[in-house]
């Protein structure tokens, strides 16, 4: 069944025909295609545009349709031009003529504009609280880690030490953000074009706030062009998925490392490692790997959705026809790619003793060395040379900063008393970093709170 026979004389190219078609991929938009079309069905009976009886009709049997296809006793033809086209060829067999009459002032343009904004809507619901589950196991592992001091690194340098806590909220401040871009997403797709038509409307007397309020949505679209055309909210959608990638793929960079033999920090659960073909030894952190890898994926669906729409006039072109793959494709990834790094990441093991060694070296220490002698009236330039120069003259030693004795400190500034040997223990470090947002104690107790009350918030 085509739904644009009429004008046409010839057959088309079987091989077009395969290459035009879009059902082997629309097809899980079954339930949204069929749910628009009984709320559509519902609003003509409503408006005199078709007999109650046949609207009612119409409904039962779609209802039927979609109940039959999720217990599989009906499966969708492969060979139907899309998912609109089989539906409406499934309801015409099923009821004859008052099938055909469903389309009364609908166009596959705007359909299908629904079918999106539906799905859109729905996924972020689902991508969102996968988010909720994520950060949920962040916080419990910051507060299970708000004493476990690890060294912070800048160029993959170690820097200055910090805490595990810190370190893992620096994650919660960036899957949160995802968490309210999708949520503004959502608000940007929650708009309903159905009553648009092709391009320009129609003149049936269709009550657009009827099918607003009957499919869940917050608004209308305010121009038919427009609501055929745009494609925005698919972009913004895999955008936001992109910066998910991109998080969790900095994250699972930071794990692999930390697998190694070098770092020694966590141990990856077996449950999310696998082995060598040949090395019998090896432990390959592949699950994190892949969500790394994947990340490209998602970023080729964004770029693929960006190139498709740069040059479309308005209003609706076929071009646009390849904007589910690339949707439906990143919905999938990041989904597996959240569930996944949930539970491998909840089943990690924390080397706290390894972590702790290693914050004590890579003089994690010397900021806070020339942030001692400034108190003790130098300039910060003056104090920040003289204690290049301790970590010079401790690296020739083989020494840390804290192992100089006071006779050897005293050759670089006659300032140094006992008191600097307290104020560079990675310990106080940490603990008069007290500001919003630093690693003590106190500022950690706070963050902890407020990310709490966060998510309380959002469930």
């Amino acid at each position: 069944m085509k739904l644009w026979g009429g004008r046409f004389s010839g057959q088309t190219d079987e091989y077009a025909n395969k290459f035009h078609s879009s059902i082997a991929f629309d097809k899980r938009l079954y339930k949204h295609d069929i749910n628009g079309s009984m709320a559509y069905a519902e609003m003509l009976g409503r408006q005199g545009i078709i007999k109650n009886e046949e609207a009612a009709l119409i409904i039962k049997n779609l209802q039927e349709i979609l109940c039959d296809i999720e217990k599989g006793t009906l499966e969708i033809d492969p060979a139907a031009e899309d998912i609109h086209t089989f539906v409406e060829s499934q309801l015409v067999t099923r009821i004859g003529d008052a099938g055909k009459r469903l389309h009364t002032g609908r166009s596959r343009n705007d359909q299908v504009a629904l079918d999106m904004r539906m799905y859109v809507k729905e996924e972020i619901d689902g991508i969102c609280a996968l988010i909720v589950r994520l950060l949920e196991a962040l916080l419990e592992a910051a507060k299970n880690s708000t004493d476990v001091i690890m060294p912070g690194f800048t160029h993959l340098q170690k820097a200055q030490p910090v805490t595990l806590a810190h370190h893992i909220l620096a994650y919660f401040e960036m899957f949160r953000r995802d968490y309210e871009r999708l949520r503004g997403c959502r608000k940007r797709t929650d708009v309903m074009p159905l009553g648009s038509g092709a391009l320009a409307s129609t003149s049936y007397p269709l009550d657009r706030q009827f099918l607003k309020e009957r499919l869940g949505f917050a608004d209308i679209t305010a121009n038919s062009l427009d609501a055929v055309s745009d494609r925005d909210f698919c972009i913004e959608f895999v955008s936001c998925l992109s910066l998910v990638m991109m998080h969790l793929s900095r994250f699972c960079e930071e794990l692999i490392l930390w697998s190694t033999d070098a770092f020694a920090f966590i141990e990856i659960s077996d449950c999310y490692a696998t082995g060598s073909s040949i090395m019998p030894q090896k432990k390959n952190p592949d699950m994190a790997e892949l969500i790394r890898g994947k990340t490209g994926r998602v970023y080729g669906s964004l770029a693929g959705l960006l190139t498709m729409m740069k040059g479309l006039p308005l209003s609706y072109n076929k071009d646009m026809q390849e904007d589910k793959e690339a949707v439906f494709d990143a919905a999938d990834t990041v989904k597996m790619s959240l569930s996944v790094f949930c539970g491998m990441f909840q089943t990690l093991e924390f080397n706290i003793k390894r972590m702790y060694e290693s914050a004590l070296g890579g003089y994690t220490n010397a900021t806070d060395a020339a942030d001692w002698l400034v108190k003790k009236g130098l300039t910060f330039r003056e104090a920040h040379e003289i204690a290049g120069k301790l970590v010079l003259y401790a690296i020739k030693k083989n020494v840390r900063l804290e192992e100089l004795t006071l006779q050897e400190l005293k050759k670089e500034s006659e300032l140094f008393d006992d008191t600097f040997y307290e104020a560079v223990s990675v310990e106080k470090c940490i603990e008069v970093r007290a500001l919003p947002g630093g690693p003590s104690p106190a500022a950690m107790a706070q963050a902890i709170k407020d990310a709490q009350k966060y998510l309380e918030n959002i469930r």
